[in-house]
């Protein structure tokens, strides 16, 4: 029973982070670039297509995470999940090239910009190679490397809290950035390494 509960807790809070920060991401949307994200607004100007590219479909990817971890759907429904994953990479595949060239053009100097570069480089080829082993019907190791995108793709959430907690302790933006830049996804891939070398862990994730 405590393990049921759990689990259900956990995917519970992956719903409602991956949903919740998706929706707020879109913010730009109704308030702007300027209001919403003053702090990158500068991309907006010098390099739309890559901004809009990355803001606009990364959401996409993380509002699906929680749709292609549903077991539940991915047995009963594995037209819906193969569909769902079509559009998780295609998403990727957008919005990851937008932030690489972001990240290569970053103001943040050049510890955020090797940061969010190979993070983009990462998610990129992890969820490239994933879909792959999809097609050739490898299922096992097409779940192992799309746990790694997906632990990429959940930066987005680590990003916000640690820029929030940055902001509660009153640390300097641009203290705060080029650490977070790595912060965000190294910790995110280190445990899903972790579980990966249990497989019990892997069949209940995905």
């Amino acid at each position: 029973m405590l393990v049921t509960g759990m689990v259900w807790g956990r995917n519970a809070l992956l719903w409602i982070f991956a949903l919740g920060i998706a929706v707020f991401s879109w913010r730009f949307m109704v308030g702007g670039v300027e209001a919403t994200m003053a702090f990158v607004a500068y991309h907006a100007e010098a390099r739309p297509l890559a901004f809009f590219a990355h803001v606009g479909f990364a959401p996409v990817a993380l509002a699906l995470v929680p749709f292609q971890l549903w077991q539940g759907l991915r047995q009963k429904r594995p037209f819906v999940h193969r569909l769902i994953g079509r559009l998780y990479g295609l998403a990727i595949l957008i919005s990851g090239v937008g932030g690489l060239w972001l990240a290569l053009n970053t103001a943040a100097g050049p510890v955020a910009s090797w940061g969010f570069g190979i993070l983009a480089v990462l998610w990129l080829s992890t969820t490239g190679w994933g879909i792959g082993l999809a097609m050739r019907g490898d299922r096992v190791a097409h779940r192992r490397w799309m746990i790694r995108s997906i632990a990429l793709t959940l930066a987005a959430v680590t990003l916000r809290i640690q820029l929030l907690v940055s902001m509660m302790f009153d640390i300097p933006m641009d203290v705060a950035y080029p650490a977070i830049a790595w912060l965000c996804w190294v910790p995110n891939l280190l445990i899903a390494e972790l579980m990966l070398r249990n497989p019990r862990r892997v069949a209940a994730i995905a």
